[in-house]
């Protein structure tokens, strides 16, 4: 069933915490979760994998000791995880309970998790894993510009609202034309209730000052580097996983990977990856500020 609006959800009275890498909004919902008596959830698409814990900057065991968490970390590092998948591990939560006494408190990076958590998820259809698998092998032999001009000829009304390089999203139109016979765009326009009533939510987007979240950034990637980033790297490499699938393209993984096998140094590495979180963080910004409305209000760390 189609939603119409904001205005219905089995989750109520939940708080909503969005933004920037590095911008304080994990230690936010720490504070508000012992006020409110509250159970945090994650709603960032990189925490939810095993192994990651230092390099996602997952909470400490301690942190998850004292407040209840969860879908952290549940995930194994070689399986793909969707927007629609949190979705439903998020329905499993109210199913189960969870929240039963409790504040729900939805913090992360992950613009889409929010979207879909208050304005309800595009019903896809699914994908065959040999269709899925065939197209991510020529998305690799022959490059997103080659597989965006099939998307063009195939479906042209869905190509022309992606950037040729988005291989990820071009690909994902032409599994799903593929398995369906349907453009992706017809797929989209069936979407779900949301899960959250948006009308009793506390709904926040954490806007640090640039430079304030550059220095986090920079002591913080330091940090991981002693804290064990690079054993954890030697972890994730031993499972011998795809290079597509997504725990191996997180921040900090490809650079710590490279200096691993001796083709940069260490302190390279670092400059690199945290160049990179900079990038993100700064794409994770311009996302929130575009994306979501004035019903979602604007703080400032402290």
């Amino acid at each position: 069933m189609a939603s119409s609006g904001r205005d219905r959800g089995r989750i109520r009275n939940a708080i909503l915490i969005a933004g920037p890498t590095a911008s304080g909004k994990s230690a936010l919902a720490m504070q508000l979760a012992e006020k409110h008596d509250g159970v945090i959830v994650n709603a960032d698409s990189m925490q939810v994998y095993s192994v990651l814990r230092i390099l996602t900057a997952r909470p400490s065991d301690a942190e998850t000791a004292g407040v209840p968490h969860r879908l952290y970390g549940h995930v194994h590092p070689g399986d793909v995880y969707s927007t629609g998948v949190w979705l439903r591990d998020v329905n499993d939560l109210v199913e189960d309970g969870v929240f039963e006494g409790h504040r729900p408190i939805f913090v992360g990076g992950t613009g889409l998790y929010f979207t879909a958590l208050t304005m309800g998820l595009s019903e896809m259809p699914d994908v065959p894993s040999d269709i899925r698998e065939r197209w991510r092998w020529r998305l690799n032999e022959q490059g997103s510009a080659r597989l965006h001009d099939i998307l063009l000829r195939l479906d042209s009304a869905a190509a022309i609202g992606l950037r040729a390089s988005d291989g990820q999203r071009i690909v994902r139109a032409l599994e799903v034309l593929e398995a369906s016979g349907k453009s992706i765009l017809f797929w989209q326009k069936q979407r779900s209730e949301p899960l959250v009533d948006f009308t009793t939510a506390d709904a926040v987007v954490v806007e640090p000052d640039r430079q304030w979240v550059i220095d986090r950034i920079e002591a913080r990637f330091d940090a991981m580097m002693t804290q064990g980033a690079v054993e954890e790297v030697q972890s994730l490499l031993a499972l011998r996983l795809r290079p597509e699938v997504p725990a191996m393209k997180a921040i900090g993984v490809p650079e710590i990977t490279a200096a691993l096998s001796g083709n940069i140094t260490f302190e390279e590495a670092k400059v690199l990856a945290k160049a990179a979180t900079r990038q993100y963080s700064k794409r994770q910004s311009t996302w929130f500020r575009n994306q979501f409305g004035p019903e979602w209000r604007r703080i400032r760390p402290g």
